[in-house]
């Protein structure tokens, strides 16, 4: 098993405010050295994901390797950006671990449905988020052996 971490962009899709930088901080807290991205609805998702507008040059927009994926966002929510992914032939490989608020049984079921990758509830504490961060580093920066292309974005 290759144990080296591999530095991928992280692209977090959440509105709050306070929850990006809650994410920011238990990513620095867990000594993550990842580019990290931040989108604030679906519709910027996907503007990002395919390069339109503003994120239409590739050097601000690198390929994300992983998705940290809201649902309950405005404009489009994480469901519909879900579903648009994971049915597009280049994005559908990105993995996506839905974190969010929503403890809905029917949230989870779809969203696994829809292709997610994983399902997690936001943590209560910043120090449970710090211990899910550093969770999810260990899995999928360490442990999962990704397709090329997504790790080279």
């Amino acid at each position: 098993m290759d144990t080296r971490e591999r530095r991928i962009t992280i692209l977090i899709a959440d509105d709050d405010a306070n929850d990006r930088l809650l994410a920011k901080r238990a990513l620095e807290e867990a000594r993550l050295a990842n580019d990290l991205r931040f989108v604030e609805d679906g519709e910027e998702l996907m503007e990002y994901l395919h390069r339109r507008g503003r994120y239409s040059d590739a050097t601000d927009a690198p390929r994300p390797g992983l998705i940290l994926l809201d649902l309950n966002m405005p404009r489009k929510d994480g469901r519909e950006a879900l579903r648009e992914i994971k049915t597009d032939p280049e994005l559908r490989r990105i993995p996506i671990v839905v974190l969010t608020t929503s403890k809905a049984e029917e949230d989870i079921y779809r969203a696994y449905d829809l292709g997610v990758n994983s399902f997690i509830g936001k943590p209560v504490s910043f120090e449970g988020l710090v211990e899910v961060t550093k969770a999810l580093a260990d899995y999928w920066f360490k442990i999962v052996k990704l397709p090329a292309k997504e790790r080279e974005g």
